[in-house]
């Protein structure tokens, strides 16, 4: 599908518009990373919602990724596009909620998603394979940040 096609359903349909990271999947270069900065800002503004709010809020967007994904996947003719990044803001997204960081700490769990995310090792690989549709689209991105709360929570324990 042409990026011209994309563009025409990002303003069309809300659910891939929400999809594609409310249009940072379309970025040319690494879409994954630039749909994960997504998260940021979304992770701000739970910062003002009353506490434990943010656990539900994510929560919410993730059935919501499982969905639309989904519906994205199926208009779009293609198992896992590229361009799909709700995967990424929403594990990234539970990760900044979860541990709260500084910017220092925001910057190293950013980078552990990423890595665990890109590369997908044991089992994050075998759930990307096994399930299909939003619900294999979302599920390996949550293994991915689980990897990345793992070492999180051993670096906070010994080095910071």
């Amino acid at each position: 599908m042409s990026i011209l096609k994309i563009n025409k359903l990002l303003l069309k349909n809300e659910s891939t518009f929400i999809a594609l990271g409310f249009g940072s999947g379309l970025a040319n270069f690494a879409p994954g990373t630039i749909g994960t900065l997504v998260a940021i800002p979304l992770y701000y503004f739970t910062q003002l919602l009353p506490q434990h709010y943010d656990y539900f809020f994510v929560t919410t967007l993730f059935f919501i990724g499982i969905y639309v994904s989904n519906k994205t996947c199926i208009m779009m003719k293609v198992k896992d596009p590229s361009c799909i990044v709700i995967d990424e803001i929403v594990a990234f997204l539970a990760l900044l909620i979860y541990f709260k960081p500084s910017l220092f700490e925001m910057f190293f769990i950013f980078l552990l998603f990423r890595i665990f995310d890109i590369f997908k090792p044991f089992p994050i690989d075998i759930l990307e394979k096994k399930f299909d549709g939003g619900f294999g689209i979302m599920i390996d991105d949550i293994a991915a940040a689980l990897y990345a709360a793992l070492i999180m929570i051993i670096f906070t324990k010994y080095v910071f």
